[in-house]
């Protein structure tokens, strides 16, 4: 059996080793010229990391990220409305990482050459096409390196090319743009003095109006006080404000310090850590409505072309990698490629399409806008503010938009 992995990013890459550790020959194809180590900062889930270990990269994926520990969210005057632990910390047999995106992609990048050999990936290959024959898949590419149109045989195509999907428009070609919900996000990298234990998440504020997203990618060293940390400011905006869904997009530093110029939360300087970011990178919170199908013949999808979410409960990646583990099981248990690809859909599309529709909802936010109306100058005590059972709310908040299935 031959596969063709359509995109080169975590899902892509995640399913080629995959799929070569089932025995199954894989080949992978992106549009880019060159795979650059982009985006910022992402967390895997332990169910994640978990998935990773079985493909023996846990020890470099340590190597790589830090372990966290907490998530603690406060309101914007920095008093503490909940924490939780993460990870190990909460019982998983497994560790929740954060880490940079481009290295993640990188060390997985590195896997697939290693294991699967150097031309495993061919990249400025852009699919355009695709006829479903008798036994295979014949596929339509661009060639951007000689410009020229070139055909390629497979006997299962993997749409794993994200937002933007080529093999999801060709699936569906009346679907349109993504879902916009009305919220602008700014991201970006700085260095700063470590917050809280070092290892913990913090989240501040609400989508109802700003909420800030911080974690460090780094730990701090003996003799050295500064840590490299994510941040995602998301802002809700006019409806007509949603501009273009891509990730490399610079942003404005004068769009977004306006509404967090006077936020200092557990030490950290949320307007010196914004103002020290380059490149800021700008991007609407979209998603798309959960398909009723993912699978057509020999040809699926997976990952963010199969069920974009919004990166509320932290696994947009983590359900990606789920999805490459599950593929790579339904091709390896039948010589059908057919009903492997029908396998890999029953056990994963209900489960990843009730993760789009949780995070759709943003559940916690609303007992954090509730924190915001009725302490709207802060608080001493949450448990003056919120009740336990609304406290409760926020936490079953999350673990249904970090849904481990």
């Amino acid at each position: 059996m031959k596969v063709l992995v359509v995109g080169a990013g975590i899902g892509g890459l995640t399913t080629a080793l995959s799929l070569h550790a089932a025995g199954i020959d894989a080949r992978v194809i992106d549009r880019v010229q060159r795979l650059h180590p982009l985006g910022v900062g992402i967390n895997l889930l332990p169910h994640a990391t978990g998935a990773l270990a079985e493909l023996g990269l846990h020890d470099t994926l340590a190597a790589q990220g830090v372990a966290t520990s907490e998530l603690v969210h406060y309101d914007k005057f920095g008093n503490e409305i909940w924490r939780e632990p993460r990870g190990i910390a909460a019982g998983h047999s497994w560790p929740q990482y954060s880490l940079h995106r481009g290295r993640l992609q990188a060390l997985l990048l590195d896997a697939v050459l290693g294991r699967l050999g150097p031309g495993a990936v061919r990249t400025g290959h852009r699919f355009t096409a695709a006829t479903q024959e008798d036994r295979r898949v014949q596929v339509t590419v661009e060639d951007h390196t000689t410009g020229t149109t070139a055909h390629l045989a497979a006997d299962v195509v993997i749409g794993a090319d994200g937002l933007h999907s080529g093999v999801r428009a060709h699936l569906y070609p009346d679907e349109g743009r993504p879902r916009w919900n009305g919220i602008r996000m700014w991201r970006g990298v700085a260095t700063t003095a470590p917050f809280l234990s070092g290892t913990s998440m913090l989240m501040a504020g609400s989508n109802h109006a700003a909420k800030l997203v911080a974690y460090p990618l780094t730990t701090a060293t003996p003799g050295d006080d500064e840590v490299l940390v994510n941040w995602v400011a998301e802002v809700r905006m006019a409806q007509d404000a949603q501009g273009e869904a891509e990730w490399t997009r610079t942003g404005r530093l004068d769009d977004v310090l306006p509404h967090y110029r006077d936020w200092r939360i557990a030490g950290l300087d949320a307007a010196a850590v914004l103002s020290s970011s380059e490149p800021l990178l700008e991007y609407p919170m979209v998603d798309r409505d959960p398909l009723p199908r993912w699978s057509f013949d020999r040809i699926t999808l997976l990952g963010d072309a199969a069920h974009p979410m919004y990166p509320v409960g932290s696994n947009g990646g983590s359900q990606a990698i789920l999805d490459a583990r599950a593929v790579a099981a339904g091709l390896a248990g039948t010589a059908d490629p057919v009903a492997g690809l029908a396998a890999y859909e029953s056990a994963r599309r209900e489960s990843a399409n009730a993760v789009v529709l949780a995070n759709r909802d943003i559940p916690m936010d609303r007992t954090l806008r509730t924190v915001a109306e009725r302490a709207p100058a802060g608080f001493d005590r949450i448990q003056d503010v919120l009740s336990e059972a609304e406290l409760r709310a926020i936490g079953d908040g999350y673990r249904r938009t970090s849904a481990t299935r």
